[in-house]
């Protein structure tokens, strides 16, 4: 079909879009944008006729390599610390996956454009297939990967563990509050425009350096979607701009899409490239230099700078912070850190770093032994169940984290601690952005102007708090993490399958109760709070108690 015959069809399909005239129409999903002046252009037109052949054609490239995968032998060659985390990362997944089809929907409501309601038509079922072939994918794995357990329960229990709540309070960012600041902001102006250079580029590559071909090839097919959504979003943010009256709320919600999508996606992605792989040549890039490869460069210096052209004011601040946060205060290695301590807590198995890590990390990083060498160690040290405690319950010199209840993610970075007390509860936050985001954007009032439709903070957010005064053995056995037998860990904190090297749930006797830092936070007075702040920000890096004489 000829470039002008598809124009032709495109417009075609405008004359079919109408408007019920018997009766208000009902504004499900609501938004407090306006759109009384917006150009109304699709700039990336597509129409079924075209787009069903090719998508056919990627798909049959995809469930190809799957077959040559079993055929060839690739489970015999992949790195095992690698497909463990794949375990968790593949249960996540296709949730945000899901969330982004269900949340275009929202777009149909709040854009009066029929001309982009066709991409976004499209985008729904470009978001239902990549949901379908990344949970395939998970099926191969469990189907032909050594050790199955993990795989064959994720999809049920991802939900209630503690790095998979992370994960769920993300994707449901994209479905609820303001629909255009979830479907559009969030999603296709940050989450896919941005962060998906890291998640399905970057992290395709490190996948094959570790003997795992069918990852990229998997998710190099959900990327080349990316450009129709990335359209979606950079069109309607056009739309958006037309009206002044918009952009305090752009402005709001870049700086909020932002923030979160870093705590979340960096948070993950960076772990699973650093401390999931066996790749340790000197010459590839460490998940700092992807980042400002990936992200740094070709988002924020080629997409959302332009944008101050049209007036709106960019975050700069929370990028430089971004970075000075993954560079300077060693977030990701502090995640995959706390990972590691609650491992019990988990359904895959978490590999120790060996000597060729410690040294590949110091290259990359330096400084990194000083901070993180000795807690590896020692990990390692208590890997096997040998009458002592997991390392959580051991003194190892790390303190565990208050929650921040907006991204969920701890807070890690100690000196950057924030609180406030919201409706007779005080709430923990990593950063003063995300505290800015519960106490100042996600209200019915921002700067003086009504924003009803935006979303809340609420609920039972926090895994810890939900499992408060458990003991830890009840803790697995209730998100059943455990292996036929009913007694052995589906997590371990070694990839050794011998059963006399594996943990049980009897092992987790020796521990005490799961106390929540956030309740016990709630319990004290006001002035031992004020000291327990003052505390927890000379902790660190690596979650070192304070010094005594500070």
């Amino acid at each position: 079909m000829s470039r002008q015959s598809l124009a032709k069809a495109h417009q075609k399909i405008q004359e079919l879009a109408w408007e019920p005239q018997y009766h208000e129409p009902y504004m499900k999903y609501g938004t407090d944008y306006t759109f009384r002046k917006a150009q109304k252009k699709d700039p990336l037109k597509q129409i079924l006729r075209s787009y069903f052949p090719m998508e056919e054609e990627k798909d049959n490239r995809v469930y190809g390599a799957e077959d040559g995968a079993i055929r060839g032998n690739m489970f015999r060659q992949v790195q095992e610390r690698w497909l463990e985390w794949q375990k968790l990362f593949l249960s996540i997944i296709p949730l945000p996956e899901i969330s982004a089809a269900r949340s275009m929907p929202m777009l149909f409501h709040a854009v009066p454009n029929p001309e982009l309601h066709n991409g976004q038509a499209i985008q729904m079922i470009d978001e239902v297939r990549h949901s379908t072939i990344q949970q395939n994918l998970k099926r191969l794995y469990m189907n032909n990967y050594i050790d199955p357990a993990g795989f064959n329960n994720s999809l049920r229990n991802f939900h209630n563990d503690y790095a998979g709540t992370i994960g769920r309070q993300f994707a449901e960012g994209f479905i609820t509050g303001d629909a255009i600041t979830a479907a559009s902001i969030y999603l296709t102006i940050v989450a896919e425009t941005a962060f998906t250079n890291t998640l399905f580029v970057a992290m395709p590559a490190e996948a094959a350096a570790n003997g795992d071909y069918l990852l990229p090839t998997v998710f190099h097919s959900v990327q080349s979607d990316e450009s129709r959504h990335i359209s979606n979003g950079y069109a309607t943010l056009l739309m958006a701009l037309s009206d002044e009256g918009n952009r305090q709320l752009l402005e709001r919600d870049l700086r909020y899409a932002w923030w979160n999508n870093h705590a979340v996606v960096d948070a993950a992605i960076g772990t699973f490239i650093e401390y999931g792989t066996k790749d340790r040549r000197k010459d590839r890039e460490s998940y700092a230099e992807m980042w400002r490869r990936w992200i740094y460069d070709d988002y924020y210096r080629s997409y959302l700078v332009p944008l101050e052209k049209y007036g709106l004011t960019v975050p700069h601040d929370l990028v430089e912070e971004a970075w000075n946060r993954i560079w300077n205060k060693g977030y990701v290695h502090e995640v995959a850190q706390f990972f590691a301590t609650g491992w019990l807590a988990n359904y895959w198995r978490i590999d120790g770093m060996t000597d060729e890590d410690f040294e590949w990390f110091e290259y990359k990083y330096p400084g990194w032994y000083d901070k993180y060498g000795k807690w590896w160690e020692n990990y390692s040290r208590l890997a096997i169940p040998n009458g002592h405690k997991p390392i959580v319950g051991e003194d190892v010199d790390y303190v565990y984290p208050n929650r921040c209840w907006v991204c969920m993610v701890p807070c890690l970075i100690r000196e950057d601690i924030q609180t406030a007390e919201i409706d007779g509860v005080h709430r923990t936050y990593c950063s003063e952005t995300c505290k800015w985001t519960d106490v100042t954007a996600f209200r019915p009032v921002y700067q003086g102007r009504e924003t009803p439709n935006m979303g809340r903070l609420v609920g039972h957010r926090e895994w810890e708090t939900l499992y408060h005064g458990w003991t830890w053995d009840k803790v697995v056995e209730d998100m059943g993490y455990v292996r036929d037998d009913g007694k052995t860990m589906t997590a371990q904190p070694h990839l050794n399958l011998d059963p006399s090297k594996m943990w049980t749930t009897d092992h987790l006797k020796r521990l005490g109760p799961l106390l929540s830092p956030n309740v016990l936070f709630n319990e004290m007075s006001d002035a031992e709070r004020t000291a327990f702040i003052e505390n927890y920000r000379r902790q660190g890096p690596a979650g070192r108690p304070a010094p005594q004489n500070a």
